[in-house]
């Protein structure tokens, strides 16, 4: 599912329909699990390497390149600042994939963007993670996101309806503004 025909926007129209074709002819392709090493380091520092992509339980051959992340907090916050935080991490996982969708559905609604930029915010209360307030809720709050899209042709109604379109069908959106369940377990020594 990888062509080579360049397209508006950077997604190759060919290869999309391809893929929503063996998509629909093969329902089981649209299952895919992402993995991720990490480990602790000190302190707030850790260092994760990204790991084998599966598509319908099967590795996905094609998907060689292994990544290494790393993650600490502010000084402010505990840390040494030496790289993003995690809440940045998730500002940028929710970035990425709205600029992939964007382009995607762009593409299919033959829109041309010709500039895309987001400003993410999220808002956290620290008393639960440290233990000041059982009830205050440990994760974010709200997340907002402001979308600055500019198109040659497209109206502003058409890059609205994108917007809204890109919401519904951004899956990094879905799993932060939906209940996923998350299982932990401690591995045996």
């Amino acid at each position: 599912m990888n062509g080579t025909t360049a397209a508006p926007n950077g997604i190759d129209r060919e290869a999309l329909d391809a893929t929503i074709a063996a998509v629909r002819a093969q329902p089981e392709l649209a299952q895919v699990t992402f993995t991720l090493d990490a480990d602790w380091k000190s302190g707030c520092h850790q260092r994760a390497t990204t790991g084998e992509l599966r598509q319908a339980g099967a590795p996905v051959e094609t998907r060689t390149s292994r990544y290494v992340l790393e993650s600490d907090e502010p000084a402010a916050l505990l840390g040494t600042d030496h790289a993003a935080s995690p809440a940045e991490y998730i500002l940028q996982a929710l970035a990425g994939c709205y600029s992939v969708t964007f382009a995607a559905n762009a593409t299919v609604r033959g829109i041309e963007l010709s500039s895309l930029r987001l400003e993410l915010e999220a808002d956290f209360d620290l008393q639960a993670f440290l233990g000041l307030d059982n009830d205050a809720r440990p994760g974010a709050r709200e997340i907002r996101v402001t979308v600055h899209a500019e198109s040659p042709s497209a109206t502003r109604q058409q890059l609205q309806e994108l917007t809204e379109a890109v919401q519904r069908r951004s899956p990094i959106r879905d799993t932060l503004a939906g209940p996923v369940q998350v299982t932990t377990i401690l591995a045996e020594s």
